[in-house]
């Protein structure tokens, strides 16, 4: 990825952190998109100079057709895009109430507009590489974790991965996503205490696994960089597993 630009979106924490950390360890210059200026400047300060940020609500239409906006006037060349951004916040479906669905619908809202100005940008600069972060929620549902909303969003994100994929071919574009299982990352915080999310999990979820543990952000984003590459310019359109085995089989 050297010398070349990478907009994630949702990259203050978790696996698009991490990804971006990967991308400028190898001299890529990378966009972070998020919502939180504490996180955003935090980012910043740890990735130095091969990296901006951008403060936006992905839940605001207004600001999200700001940021469309901005990605439209880009002069530089958008060589990569990952789309990170994601809440969960499982709960049974009889007790969903709209506002809940709202919110995961709002997200894929946003992650279709945003993913349609990076692509016009790709293939006015001829080609590129995208990579959505789904999820193994939605391949298989978990009684631990009733998640019908969320799935029903990421499994409309893993179909997007497959069109666009058909779709942008052409352009020199390619488009894959990663499925992860249960990776120690800040999205449970809607649910668990963000001091107790890595115990929590490693003690529920680790037997979850075949391969024995539930995932770290390096696990996913080592990944997501392999599919940005140009290792993987015969990859489009799949949907990786990289969940510890659990579509394997649940040990």
């Amino acid at each position: 990825m050297t010398n070349k630009t990478t907009l994630i979106i949702g990259g203050t924490s978790g696996m698009g952190l991490e990804t971006a950390h990967r991308i400028v360890a190898q001299g890529g210059h990378v966009t972070l998109v998020g919502s939180s200026a504490a996180k955003l400047d935090a980012a910043k300060a740890k990735l130095g100079a091969l990296a901006d940020i951008i403060r936006t609500d992905l839940t605001d239409t207004a600001a999200v057709e700001a940021l469309i906006a901005r990605i439209e006037t880009e002069t530089r060349h958008i060589h990569g895009l990952v789309n990170a951004a994601g809440v969960f916040a499982p709960k049974p479906f009889l007790e969903h109430e709209a506002a809940d669905y709202d919110r995961y619908m709002s997200l894929n809202r946003a992650t279709f507009l945003l993913t349609q100005a990076v692509a016009r940008n790709m293939v006015a600069h001829g080609g590129g590489a995208i990579v959505n972060i789904g999820s193994m929620w939605a391949k298989q549902a978990v009684r631990a974790t009733p998640s019908s909303a969320y799935s029903m969003a990421k499994a409309g994100l893993h179909a997007l991965t497959q069109h666009l994929a058909m779709e942008l071919a052409p352009h020199g574009i390619r488009v894959n996503a990663v499925s992860p299982a249960v990776v120690i990352t800040p999205i449970y915080g809607a649910f668990i205490e963000p001091e107790q999310i890595e115990a929590t999990l490693t003690g529920g979820f680790d037997g979850f696994h075949p391969i024995g543990r539930v995932g770290r952000p390096a696990d996913v984003a080592a990944t997501i960089q392999h599919l940005l590459s140009d290792n993987t310019a015969w990859v489009t359109g799949a949907i990786w597993d990289v969940d510890g085995g659990v579509m394997a089989g649940v040990a």
